[in-house]
């Protein structure tokens, strides 16, 4: 097995997950299998906790583990398939630590930092890297490690000090560490300052990890004197310094390190058996690349959500996205839109605002609510609630008080309710979480045509509450169709609306299993829709033209 850290330096997302990423899509492009594991260190267990404005997206795995969004990137690019452990945090590992303790499994010893906390560090990834993430079940031959945060914050010490002993433990041969690393270039004299580099690097090495490569991030592509500055004081060749300057596109990483030499520096540093033939996968990404720089035709899509002021709370939505353009052949625009900018209560407060978002809103080629139920028009679970207020009186009877018990317990007519056994009391780990299966009910449905026409699909959720089943037919009589379903028959999946081109709501996340060459049904749907393409594509048997 042939482990390859990658740590940061000077500040934090600096994007140490998409070169970790792309590190891995290289490797895997020469016929290398390849795993990836995160280590967070936050004492938080798991990701599950967080606002979205702490660390981005909780991302969701197939058993249900709630992680970094940046095993999203690794799933993505390397398209694979992890699980829970392939995060590991602080939270983990103590708990970890402790448990044996309960148990006596020390042996009455005294129980520290160094050894028992760093040997578990070891063990962890160890057992991790030899766990199959493909479909084929074969062990990894190389495990790309992404350690969060920056060298010399307190919290990364333990994990530090593991892998400067882990890297005598599996022989130098078999491990080498890629460092990360800003170097800013001030406007006010334009010159691209290694000085950063220097120190981190100088961190890094005092602490017992000396880098085989360092990664300069910049703005531009680092000058040939900067370049030297940085071999010369970081104690590496020339060749060792490598440049990953702002790009248009994210696919261009992977391309940009093949292209300074990385693959043929790894295969000679860890002794990788790579086999010399054609890599169809860098090639793929290539024409992913440059198609996505000449595309001419916008379409543009309003994401209407709670965190819209940080992007990375919508990092796989964004994604899933973009493949969908890509994959329509449009260049995407996303409106974020405040959900809150949208009532009333805007209104009277700052009509401004109120007005701007209903403009940004009524001028998209498609509307998305993120978080389940929510493609296309509004979030499924809150348009459940404005069907039955607006149809409340022929079924309902009384005032129009339809709600959800998450915003009002006490309600008469509760539309959206919560799933007591997933919500025991705590929050951490409580939800619907992880792969689900979802029958379809008709045979008519539009998102089952997208799907191709299969009978069910496996998609992961995440939510505690759900569509109270004893509404469904009175939503059905009315147009609004529950075309999909769980195996139980219990929970309502997929909704769609009669006589609209494209209306669709799922209970699950599909942005979670969408890939650049395999873009995720509902928001091909919706990119198809909003460009004008989906009655096209369908009439033709769900066919894209060879153009």
């Amino acid at each position: 097995m042939k482990y390859i850290l990658v740590t940061g330096g000077v500040i934090s997302g600096i994007g140490k997950g998409i070169i970790a990423s792309s590190v891995g899509t290289i490797l895997k492009s020469c016929g290398l299998r390849v795993t990836a594991i995160k280590i967070d260190p936050y004492i938080n267990i798991d990701a599950g906790t967080f606002s979205p404005y702490e660390h981005g997206e909780v991302f969701v795995l197939d058993d249900g583990g709630e992680v970094d969004l940046d095993l999203g990137n690794y799933e993505r690019f390397l398209d694979i398939r992890l699980t829970r452990d392939n995060n590991l945090t602080t939270g983990k590992i103590y708990q970890s630590v402790i448990n044996k303790e309960r148990r006596g499994d020390y042996l009455g010893k005294t129980v520290q930092v160094v050894p028992h906390i760093t040997d578990a560090i070891q063990e962890w990834v160890m057992k991790q890297a030899r766990i199959s993430v493909d479909d084929d079940g074969v062990e990894p031959q190389v495990c790309v490690i992404e350690l969060g945060g920056t060298v010399g914050d307190i919290e990364s010490m333990p994990f530090i000090e593991a892998f400067r002993q882990f890297q005598f433990k599996v022989k130098r041969e078999n491990f080498c560490n890629i460092h990360v690393s800003l170097v800013p270039q001030p406007k006010a004299t334009g010159e691209q300052k290694t000085k950063p580099t220097q120190n981190s690097v100088r961190e890094l090495r005092g602490l017992g990890l000396s880098p085989d490569l360092i990664m300069c991030r910049c703005s531009s592509p680092l000058e040939t004197s900067a370049k030297e500055k940085i071999s010369m004081f970081c104690h590496v060749e020339p060749t060792q310094v490598i440049c990953v300057h702002d790009v248009s596109s994210v696919y261009r990483v992977p391309l940009l390190l093949e292209d300074q030499g990385v693959v043929s520096y790894l295969c000679e540093r860890l002794s990788l058996p790579v086999e010399v033939k054609p890599r169809k996968m860098l090639t793929k990404w290539k024409e992913m690349a440059d198609r996505s720089a000449r595309l001419l035709e916008h379409v543009s899509i309003a994401l209407v959500g709670k965190y819209t002021k940080l992007s990375d709370s919508y990092t796989s939505v964004v994604k899933a996205l973009e493949h969908s353009a890509l994959a329509v052949n449009h260049k995407l625009e996303i409106k974020y839109i405040d959900s809150a900018d949208l009532e009333t209560s805007t209104l009277q407060g700052d009509p401004v605002k109120y007005h701007e978002a209903w403009q940004k809103l009524c001028s998209s080629h498609g509307v998305l609510v993120p978080g389940g139920f929510g493609v296309r028009g509004t979030e499924g679970k809150m348009h459940a609630i404005h069907w039955a207020r607006k149809q409340n009186k022929p079924f309902l009877g009384g005032p129009p008080d339809a709600n959800s018990t998450e915003f009002n317990p006490e309600s008469t007519h509760p539309v959206v309710i919560d799933m007591p056994e997933h919500n025991p009391g705590q929050m951490g780990g409580t939800m619907r979480l992880g792969k689900r299966r979802t029958i379809f009910k008709s045979s008519t449905s539009v998102l089952r045509k997208l799907y191709g026409g299969v009978e069910f699909v496996d998609e992961r959720h995440r939510h505690r509450f759900e569509v109270n089943p004893e509404l469904k037919h009175h939503f059905e009589k009315r147009g609004l169709h529950f075309v999909g379903e769980d195996v139980e028959g219990e929970r309502m999946e997929i909704i769609e609306l009669d006589d609209h081109c494209y209306f669709v709501g799922v209970q699950y996340h599909p942005e979670f299993t969408s890939r650049p060459i395999k873009p995720s049904p509902p928001y091909f749907g919706l990119l198809l829709a909003a460009a004008g393409k989906l009655p096209g594509y369908l009439a033709k048997g769900c066919r894209l033209s060879p153009r």
